[in-house]
């Protein structure tokens, strides 16, 4: 993308887990523009991706909420401001522009330009785990993917999606009907997801839509990157190779600091220290909040990222609107941020 296209904003927040959601409130409030980056295919970061249904008890007036309720909520909370996502992306790389602003673009070519960037990944970037099988480091995006940006893509292919959770189920009952020919590898006839995926996934094997083979990939076969056949072993031992043009693993994540640790950022044990007065960074105009950020006294809890996001606006504020005059207003009696959100 050319300097000409790039997207222009007041703040590009890095994460959009429940920090960087309320950041866009707090900036809202402030009349500043956010867009989110995220490698996930979803909101929510770690609540929705490794807990979405495990109880949270410290979320001030909630008194139990699981981490899909609170990405809701939160959702709901800015949808107001409008925010803009850029999912299933990694920030991968920052430059600092003539006139102050920073640039920032993503693995798969988007290009933002803001006075601010506010890294809100909690311990880091999600990253694939890759599956152990040989020699896949050579397939992989040419024909082995461990996310979907597009499902075109894959339309008419014979594809091979591995894995027993949530996003293998999910991309099973959405590629299917698109693909050629659709198998589903697992190493055992037992699933993490939901029962209802579960069922109509079922539901297509029993009518011959689609196979599942209960077995491990063992190996993969093609040239120049170009699968096409992916070897499995079932349990008695019996092998055979599946004929495919695409391999979408699905083996879960693992969490990375990722192209943030070559931004030139201070970093103290793969964290970003920040001053508490308003969470920025080393580097003027790079802020962080969050689980990713340290200073004295940081506590790994969400309701902490919270207070950061607020105090980081100010700030965000006095950057992106230095002609401006910062007035401090409560939602509770500003008729100004009350019409705001809408609620007059």
């Amino acid at each position: 993308m050319s300097v000409a296209e790039a997207v222009k904003t007041d703040v590009i927040i890095v994460g959009a887990g429940p920090v960087g959601l309320f950041a866009v409130f707090e900036l809202g409030l402030l009349d500043l523009k956010a867009h989110l980056v995220d490698i996930l295919d979803r909101p929510g970061g770690q609540c929705a991706e490794l807990y979405p249904e495990k109880p949270i008890y410290d979320i001030p007036g909630l008194p139990v909420v699981t981490g899909q309720e609170l990405t809701d909520r939160l959702l709901e909370q800015i949808k107001p401001f409008a925010p803009s996502f850029h999912f299933s992306q990694m920030a991968e790389r920052i430059e600092k522009l003539p006139d102050g602003k920073w640039r920032l673009v993503t693995d798969a070519g988007t290009v933002l330009e803001a006075p601010v960037i506010a890294i809100a990944a909690g311990g880091g970037s999600f990253v694939p785990k890759r599956p152990p099988i040989a020699g896949i480091e050579a397939y992989e995006g040419k024909s082995v993917f461990y996310s979907v940006r597009k499902m075109e893509q894959f339309r008419d292919k014979d594809l091979v999606i591995a894995g027993g959770g949530d996003s293998a189920l999910d991309w099973t009952l959405n590629l299917q009907p698109i693909a050629r020919s659709l198998t589903l590898v697992h190493h055992r006839d037992g699933f993490r997801a939901a029962p209802d995926s579960v069922n109509k996934m079922r539901a297509l094997v029993e009518r011959g839509a689609m196979a599942l083979e209960i077995a491990n990939i063992t190996g993969l076969k093609g040239e120049g990157g170009q699968l096409s056949h992916v070897s499995v072993q079932s349990k008695d031992k019996s092998a055979r190779d599946i004929a495919c043009n695409a391999l979408l693993p699905f083996f879960g994540l693992t969490m990375k600091l990722g192209p943030v640790a070559d931004w030139g950022l201070q970093l103290h044990e793969n964290l970003i220290p920040v001053d508490t007065e308003k969470f920025e960074t080393s580097t003027a105009g790079i802020f962080a909040i969050g689980d990713i950020n340290h200073y004295p006294g940081k506590l790994k809890l969400i309701l902490s990222g919270f207070h950061e996001a607020a105090l980081m606006a100010q700030a965000a504020f006095r950057r992106a609107r230095p002609d401006e005059k910062l007035r401090f207003q409560y939602t509770t009696s500003s008729t100004n941020l009350q019409k705001k959100l809408g609620v007059l």
